[in-house]
């Protein structure tokens, strides 16, 4: 049980070799995933630069019927 025997090493063996092997694939495989990470937080960015203007026109159209209220009440008053 502890002792491995010739079928577990060759896919030990296979293993190491898909990782390790050839050119670097480790490192173009981290390359790719730092892009991915890269492309997600301007992406979320942009997203956040979209709404922006949503949430300050909204902001305005409060301010003008707050506006619009307590005009109205000055003149219920007069």
């Amino acid at each position: 049980m502890g002792v491995m025997g010739i079928w577990q090493w060759v896919i030990v063996l296979a293993i190491v070799l898909l990782l390790f092997g050839g050119r670097g694939k480790i490192s173009g495989l981290m390359g790719d995933f730092g892009k991915g990470l890269k492309s997600f937080k301007k992406g979320m960015k942009d997203g956040e630069e979209e709404d922006a203007p949503v949430a300050k026109s909204e902001a305005i159209e409060e301010k003008k019927s707050a506006v619009v209220d307590a005009k109205t009440e000055d003149k219920d008053k007069a």
